[in-house]
């Protein structure tokens, strides 16, 4: 039986003769002796063939739905028998949908390895707004993993609302960095599905550069031209001070000393002129860092003991917290000017703030605080903050306090945040300004 089964033709083949055997042999013994038990046995015997051919028949069937139904599925376990008739056919289909499944997944496999390395977040989403396909640099781009539109905030509510192909440009805050992103959408049909694909990418960076490139040509320009028009006047002023007679005579006392005065002033102010151009060539000729393997905590020690008596005659309490030993490659001259800088502004600021409240009638006992934090950021950069207990940076300041020359201070030439700032980004990081509810406070970001 085992042989009959595993060659289905011959199986049909002999109960196709038996049954047409059984229908003549039925004919005959009907109109030879009539209705009999020989004819009934001879008309069983036929049903019995007809129901095992139609079970053959049905058998082949349901042997071909599995057989294709674990081929669509990718199983190849099942398969016909060496002597079916539709064994080769199959194998044909089989080798086909194999080699069509594996270029498939290799390109498949290609596309998940090029989207997992390429620094563009792609994000693809359904109608509904439900993020289908992410790769790793969208987490790293916004901070976070996201699985709808909504997680997105403004960003996922002007893609959501879009209906065609849009590419623009918005504001994104993770923590305490700002950034400017990119955003494009591409709206597709996939498998008959509308899907919107959305990529990210920063420019802040490129902004920062571009910004910095135009403050240096603009400083350049300015420092070329007034300096060769400033140089002659401090000159020109010294000289005329040494060319007046001690005995020169006015028709009034009082017009000497006004002239005098007045070249005095011109000296004077020419030179201060001049100092204030050297401070924009700071900017335009600041030199690339030399980064070395180096731990913030003795830099900041350096930093503690330079000022230790400047901090001791404005009673300010310098305060140092180091959560992170890990070094980081950095240029330690440039580094200390940029702390230098900050932590002078927060002397000062502490001091304002302190003489203020004692100027109002509040108490003299109040400590001034200015605390230095070496932590990773949510990012998993190392910063240096820097922060203070005095009156803070009025709002209407803050977006212009990296901005060259712009300054609060009445002697400040507003050089030191800007230079500071580009320093931090040849470091390949940034300096923020983070808002607080008592005080300022400052954080150095390294890439």
């Amino acid at each position: 039986m085992d042989f009959l089964n595993s060659r289905p033709t011959i199986l049909m083949v002999v109960n196709l003769v038996a049954l047409l055997a059984c229908i003549s042999l039925l004919t005959r013994v009907y109109n030879t002796i009539g209705m009999s038990s020989t004819l009934l046995l001879v008309l069983v015997l036929a049903i019995s063939l007809t129901v095992s051919l139609m079970t053959c028949f049905k058998r082949q069937d349901q042997q071909i739905i599995q057989v294709v139904r674990a081929l669509a599925n990718g199983d190849n376990t099942l398969g016909f028998g060496d002597h079916h008739p539709m064994r080769q056919h199959f194998e044909g289909v089989k080798s086909q949908m194999q080699s069509a499944r594996f270029v498939a997944e290799r390109q498949s496999e290609f596309l998940q390895a090029l989207l997992v390395h390429i620094n563009l977040a792609v994000i693809v989403c359904d109608s509904e707004g439900s993020i289908i396909e992410s790769n790793p640099a969208v987490a790293k781009l916004l901070g976070k993993s996201v699985n709808h539109l909504d997680e997105l905030n403004h960003i996922g509510t002007i893609v959501f609302s879009t209906q065609e192909n849009l590419q623009s440009t918005v504001q994104w805050k993770h923590g305490e960095q700002e950034d400017t992103l990119t955003v494009q959408v591409s709206i597709a049909e996939i498998h008959g599905q509308k899907r919107k694909i959305i990529t990210l990418q920063s420019i802040h960076e490129l902004l920062l550069n571009k910004e910095q490139q135009a403050y240096k040509r603009l400083t350049h320009v300015l420092t070329h031209e007034v300096a060769n028009t400033i140089t002659p006047l401090a000159s020109i002023a010294q000289t005329c001070l040494g060319l007046i007679p001690k005995k020169l005579s006015f028709i009034d006392e009082e017009n000497k000393q006004d002239f005098t005065f007045a070249l005095n002033t011109l000296a004077s102010r020419t030179l201060y002129l001049g100092e204030f151009i050297a401070s924009f060539r700071q900017i335009s000729n600041l030199p690339m860092p030399n980064l070395l393997p180096t731990q913030l905590a003795t830099i900041l020690a350096r930093i503690e003991m330079l000022h230790r008596k400047q901090l001791h005659e404005y009673n300010t309490n310098l305060t140092t917290h180091i959560q992170n030993q890990q070094l980081v490659m950095l240029d330690s001259a440039q580094i200390e000017q940029v702390l230098i800088n900050l932590i002078k502004n927060a002397i000062e600021a502490v001091k304002s703030y302190s003489d203020q409240q004692i100027s109002k009638g509040g108490s003299d006992n109040v400590q001034n605080q200015i605390s230095l934090t070496v932590a990773l950021n949510k990012k998993q950069q190392l910063y240096i903050e820097v922060a203070d207990n005095g009156a803070g940076i009025d709002e209407h300041a803050i977006e212009m306090v990296f901005v060259p020359f712009y300054t609060t201070k009445r002697q400040g030439s507003g050089i030191g945040l800007s230079l500071s700032r580009q320093i931090m980004t040849n470091h390949g990081g940034d300096l923020v300004y983070l808002p607080r509810d008592k005080g300022a406070c400052f954080r150095c970001i390294f890439g």
